[in-house]
């Protein structure tokens, strides 16, 4: 362990900065990592000193079934990308050097994520492709693709992401060996905002801070929510894409630290039916020249705004059926979308209303859409590439938005619905001319064919639900 008379490592790291940190025995072993499909991170735990040397300057390399694969981590037939034909051969693993840090919550440890990209030597019948083009299939290079478009338009995109988790006391072995029944929340009455209640898992949430903090991630505050047990904690916005990196060391944090002190928490859409459900509600405002492209002297509804604002609100909003398997990608996400439940039922605009699916809020340097539809399930780097897609088509096509609206959006039932399931939802994305543009065929075709795959999971799991239903009655 480093003295105490030592100065902490902490924060964000330049190559040389680690390979000091290194030579001092500060750290010791560096996590090279991506998300898959579910935004889980991926990857190989490297000794310092060889990454340094040698994976920091030529990456590595992962099986590519890693992106065809299921929660089980079972290898699905019929993906073009990767299968038992074609050998599941390697992917390239291209170490992103300006997301290195230290991962405080981890001994003498960093953490680096990479962009995926082709291997050096495709198998046969595999077109060559270069380190620099990166997997077009993989979560963040969408996201990247989408920030260059905006990039093309004269924008930089910044966000934030607001994610919100349950937190139990018993561990993740006895949660998984108890078989997820009768789990004791962290809280027994709703504490939203409730200081005292809250205080009751300072412990740990002041851990969480305070490592993410040490970790290069600044965060902005945490509080209970709603639900037993719920909470949420915020980190502050940055670009989108350092934005989406932020969210997935984050998750990974909160995971890791309730591992290590016997808790566990989970991002589930939707943990009960009830208890209310876990969002992540997003924040985008475009920016030209250091200044918010959003600000302007138009008036839209309440807000003062400009015709970017005007138009990027609605493209989002139009576009939302098309992408909605980006924002809720399990079958557990659209049991979320229940009326009067602080989740979005239907798509509709307004200022500082938590009923609209989008919520306008702040005003010129601070003005930007919040869109309250994305649950906690969402890999971020997918839900900010179609949020960012979807308003960008808007200003492109200067997409008018509806009027704004006022009152009870729960009570609106003329207006138009968010998707009822993910059958629903992909049914949209794989027929939507949108997806096909913006993403590309093989990105729509991949997709479909994931998320199919998980709602056949379950329409032939037998559930919990239909053993108490039917087991003695039918």
């Amino acid at each position: 362990m480093v003295s105490d008379d030592r100065p902490r490592v902490e924060g964000t790291l330049t190559l040389d900065q680690l390979r000091s940190c290194v030579d001092r025995d500060e750290i010791e072993t560096v996590i090279v990592a991506f998300t898959d499909h579910y935004g889980r991170l991926m990857g190989k735990r490297y000794a310092a000193d060889m990454f340094v040397d040698d994976t920091a300057a030529h990456g590595t390399h992962g099986c590519n079934y890693l992106l065809t694969t299921d929660m089980e981590m079972e290898p699905v037939p019929g993906y073009g990308f990767a299968s038992w034909e074609q050998g599941y051969g390697d992917f390239h693993l291209v170490p992103d050097l300006n997301t290195l840090i230290v991962a405080s919550w981890l001994e003498k440890t960093a953490l680096v994520l990479c962009d995926v990209a082709p291997p050096a030597n495709p198998g046969e019948g595999q077109p060559e492709r270069s380190h620099s083009e990166p997997v077009s299939i993989a979560p963040r290079s969408i996201l990247r693709h989408q920030i260059d478009a905006a990039r093309d338009l004269g924008f930089a995109a910044f966000g934030a992401s607001e994610l919100e988790y349950y937190v139990f006391r018993d561990s993740y072995r006895a949660a998984a060996e108890g078989d997820y029944r009768g789990l004791q929340p962290a809280g027994w009455y709703l504490e939203d905002y409730n200081i005292l209640q809250g205080t009751r898992t300072e412990t740990y949430t002041a851990a969480v801070r305070r490592h993410l903090k040490r970790s290069g991630i600044p965060v902005e505050s945490s509080k209970g929510e709603w639900g037993l047990g719920q909470h949420e904690l915020n980190v502050r916005y940055a670009e989108a894409l350092q934005m989406a990196d932020r969210h997935v060391v984050f998750k990974q944090c909160l995971k890791e630290v309730a591992e290590q002190i016997g808790l566990s928490v989970t991002f589930m859409a939707k943990f009960a039916q009830d208890r209310a459900g876990s969002s992540c509600h997003i924040h985008l405002s475009l920016w030209r020249d250091g200044r918010n492209a959003f600000a302007g002297n138009t008036n839209v509804g309440p807000v003062k705004c400009s015709d970017v604002f005007r138009w990027f609100l609605g493209g989002w909003i139009a576009r939302t059926p098309d992408v909605m398997v980006f924002y809720a990608p399990t079958v557990n996400s659209y049991k979320r979308f229940v009326d009067a439940s602080w989740a979005p039922t239907r798509l509709a605009w307004s200022y500082d209303n938590r009923t609209a699916g989008f919520r306008v809020v702040g005003d010129d340097q601070s003005l930007r859409i919040e869109c309250r539809i994305p649950g906690a399930d969402c890999n971020p780097y997918l839900a900010f590439a179609a949020s960012l897609a979807s308003g960008l088509d808007g200003v492109r096509n200067r997409v008018e938005p509806p009027d704004c609206f006022t009152g009870d959006v729960y009570a609106a039932r003329h207006l138009p619905r968010v998707a009822y399931t993910l059958r629903d939802a992909t049914d949209a994305f794989a027929a939507s001319e949108f997806t096909r543009r913006t993403f590309g065929d093989e990105v729509v075709e991949h997709y479909t064919h994931f998320f199919r795959t998980e709602e056949s999971s379950f329409r032939t799991a037998v559930t919990d639900w239909e053993r108490r239903r039917y087991f003695e009655r039918i």
